[in-house]
């Protein structure tokens, strides 16, 4: 793979976020209501959010592309699991219409009651109206970010996935989607790309048909200024919404792509615009359109106004709360792995760490800021933080600790005295966002026990100051702040930090804090740069329920802070995290990079016979754990990748009851899997097991941790307590207290609070 592709994967990705965001605003608008409120314009976004929530339009790209590192492979059957591991039952991830509404959800619910892909989307299952829907072209831009001038594999994989949910021309808008992107790596001229797109789609389609009407149209007319709407009213005569059956058909929406592409001239801004400006499915097809433009034309085509107001942030709202923050720069990055991988090829040297599977922000990729932000204190008090001050981030070849670029921060107006933090925010909460597109949720990207690293740099212009690392408690401010070193100009600095362990801190932001230096009535810009921050290590953690709360979003929905549901019904109740079920329900919470550690849950069996624990778990049906089981049993599960449930890796005798408090602690180092159980105090009433798996842990090498129930069972968990794996130690021999225990003083590392 040529190394520039790395740089257009995530100029086409980045762009795709861009276009959904000036699209959603308007979604499902139409062409006369845009006109009325907006006039024959709208170059920016049309309306302003605190944070973007996530979307359906990069829930699916982004989850199902994990195909290719879950199973190996791209086909009908790897996807179908992929969307049954990451997508929650019936909330969030995308628009769970009903079923014959809603196409995924038709085909979700078809995978779920074993009805395999591809049949699971096809016409013969669910007729041509739900399969033709737009689903399978809004979904497909990573199969050609993840094929660079591989069209005709881009395509390929496009088919096999939205086979899982869709079926003829709903497969062809996938194959023109991917097979265009993964031609505009080598091609800026548009119609050259169009045309190898529906080189792909099946001759004489409904799909290539209404292309062709478009192209040909706009070959025979007047092409400059507003002539673009002449031919809309062509496409809405010939190929609207009324000519199509069902909610959002993808022959209307395709028609209008084509058009915008044309008319657009090649402008990445223009292009957009006209888009955006016909209205309908206007995330989805300004998203597709904005992703073919932004590989072809580059970043250099991307301007400011796009930029900032994403941040690089990308939400999500999968089942797995740490998956659902990310920034662009790191998924551009999973996808080029990706890339690298299917043509066979080591990544190049200057790449390999920047494309590594850490959280890692390298800020190689031009105008890239991985989603960091910047507040200063003076001590005045929590309203203080603006005070008429200006704040710049800006992406630099000034200089760089590793590779060419780096992250350029500006304050001003800044005092001696003042603290001055760069961060990247590791938890979100409702009040974090305008609205609450797709429902999402959140588990923390750092941990208590982690280790957070950076390189740091003031310019030889600058001025002087005093600098650490730091991670912030939410829950009530606590700063807990690594060694302060005096930094002086024209220097990088290598710093390292591990967050203290043991303890039930929410970490809500994590990064640099600079101490200004200097006079009394002094005032100056302060400035400085970053590079390599990256979070790592195993957690050392306890999770108290008494101190979780429930989330109320925008809209009504509501959440367990840091964890995220899969099924089932979740509430809080006297201190307690209850989870029941009529079939089945699950919680999951913590870090899915976690590998070789130790989890301890107290909880309460209220009803049923099935409670389990989770861990290392990968999504909703990838995981393993241990289970209280009828008859008085305890075992060892595994759970199977149809989501059917789980299979007993290993069981034995454990009398527990109905409302009696029990202890489960499982470890799994490398492959090795065991687990204990315990009922009462140590003495008298206590009973005790132990089992080893013979299987190991299977294929599942990481992943976060989590509760489970099934056939009608309700459990009541006070909490969970995480920390690494190591040979030699036991259990603790008495319960865990979780509301108001205090953590480990071996655990605890000199902190320092501001």
């Amino acid at each position: 793979m040529k190394q520039e592709y790395i740089e257009k994967i995530y100029s086409g990705w980045l762009a795709k976020i861009i276009g959904i965001r000036y699209g959603a605003p308007i979604e499902g608008w139409s062409y006369e209501k845009i006109r009325n409120l907006f006039g024959d314009r709208l170059p920016d976004y049309p309306a302003a959010y605190k944070n973007f929530a996530a979307d359906d339009d990069s829930n699916g790209p982004w989850f199902f592309l994990r195909a290719l590192e879950d199973s190996g492979e791209a086909t009908p059957q790897a996807v179908a699991q992929a969307l049954l591991n990451y997508a929650p039952y019936e909330h969030g991830f995308f628009w769970w219409g009903g079923y014959g509404v809603s196409t995924e959800h038709t085909a979700y619910l078809n995978l779920r009651n074993g009805i395999p892909a591809p049949q699971s989307g096809s016409m013969a299952q669910n007729g041509s109206t739900m399969a033709e829907q737009i689903g399978g072209q809004i979904f497909s831009d990573t199969w050609g970010l993840v094929n660079p001038g591989h069209p005709e594999r881009a395509a390929r994989m496009a088919r096999a996935a939205a086979s899982v949910t869709h079926d003829g021309d709903g497969l062809n808008g996938a194959a023109f989607v991917a097979a265009s992107i993964s031609a505009a790596f080598e091609e800026r001229d548009i119609r050259k790309v169009m045309e190898t797109g529906l080189s792909f789609v099946e001759p004489d389609s409904r799909y290539e048909e209404a292309l062709r009407a478009v192209m040909a149209f706009y070959d025979s007319h007047e092409k400059e200024g507003e002539a673009w709407r002449e031919c809309f009213q062509y496409v809405k005569a010939h190929y609207g919404y009324d000519k199509y059956p069902g909610v959002c058909h993808i022959i209307p929406n395709a028609a209008v792509m084509a058009l915008a592409m044309l008319y657009g001239g090649g402008d990445f801004d223009r292009t957009l615009e006209i888009c955006n400006l016909c209205g309908w499915d206007t995330d989805c097809n300004v998203g597709n359109v904005a992703c073919i433009l932004g590989v072809a034309l580059g970043l250099s085509a991307i301007g400011r106004k796009w930029r900032q107001p994403v941040g690089d942030l990308l939400i999500s709202s999968s089942v797995l709360g740490y998956y659902n923050i990310q920034d662009i720069p790191g998924s551009a990055a999973y996808i080029a792995r990706l890339a690298y991988a299917l043509d066979g090829e080591e990544i190049p040297e200057g790449w390999r760490e920047a494309l590594s599977g850490e959280r890692r922000f390298h800020f190689e990729f031009p105008g890239s800021t991985h989603a960091m932000r910047l507040r200063a204190e003076s001590g005045n008090g929590p309203g203080d933080a603006g005070n008429g001050r200006h704040f710049y981030l800006e992406n630099t070849e000034e200089t760089a600790a590793s590779g060419s670029r780096s992250l350029k921060f500006v304050a001003a107006p800044m005092e001696p005295g003042e603290v001055l933090y760069l961060y990247h925010q590791t938890y979100y909460r409702p009040e974090d966002f305008t609205d609450s597109r797709y429902d999402p949720a959140f588990s923390p990207i750092l941990y208590p026990g982690q280790v957070v690293e950076g390189w740091v740099y003031l310019p030889e212009y600058g001025r002087p100051a005093q600098v650490s690392l730091y991670g912030k408690d939410i829950r009530n401010g606590k700063i807990y702040e690594g060694e302060r070193i005096s930094l002086g100009l024209g220097e990088w600095k290598r710093l390292r930090f591990q967050i203290p362990g043991g303890t039930d801190a929410l970490l809500g932001e994590a990064g640099f804090c600079f101490r200004m230096e200097g006079r009394a009535l002094e005032r100056f810009e302060f400035v400085g740069m970053v590079d390599d921050l990256s979070f790592s290590g195993q957690a050392d953690y306890r999770l108290d329920c008494g101190r979780e709360q429930t989330e109320v979003w925008p809209g009504g929905h509501t959440e367990i802070s840091q964890f995220t549901r899969l099924k089932g019904d979740a509430w809080l109740e006297q201190g307690r995290l209850h989870l029941s079920c009529a079939d089945f329900g699950e919680l999951y919470t913590g870090g899915c990079d976690w590998r070789d550690y130790r989890a301890e849950y107290v909880f309460t069996p209220i009803c049923g016979n099935f409670h389990g624990v989770n861990l290392r778990v990968q999504g909703g049906t990838r995981s393993c754990g241990a289970a209280l089981l009828e008859g008085g049993r305890f075992g060892l599960v595994r759970s199977r990748p149809d989501g059917s449930g789980y299979d007993l890796l290993a069981e034995t005798a454990f009398p527990w009851k109905w409302g009696r408090p029990v202890t489960v602690t499982v470890e799994a180092a490398g492959n090795a899997l065991r687990a204990w159980a315990r009922t009462g105090e140590t003495g008298e009433g206590e009973e005790t097991a132990e089992l080893v798996s013979p299987h190991g842990a299977g294929p599942y090498s990481n992943g976060c941790v989590g509760v489970s129930v099934r056939q009608g069972s309700h459990l009541a968990l006070d909490g969970i307590r995480i920390w690494p794996a190591g040979d030699g130690i036991k259990p603790p021999k008495h319960h865990q207290s979780f509301q108001n225990a205090a953590p480990n003083p071996e655990n605890i590392h000199k902190t320092t609070e501001i």
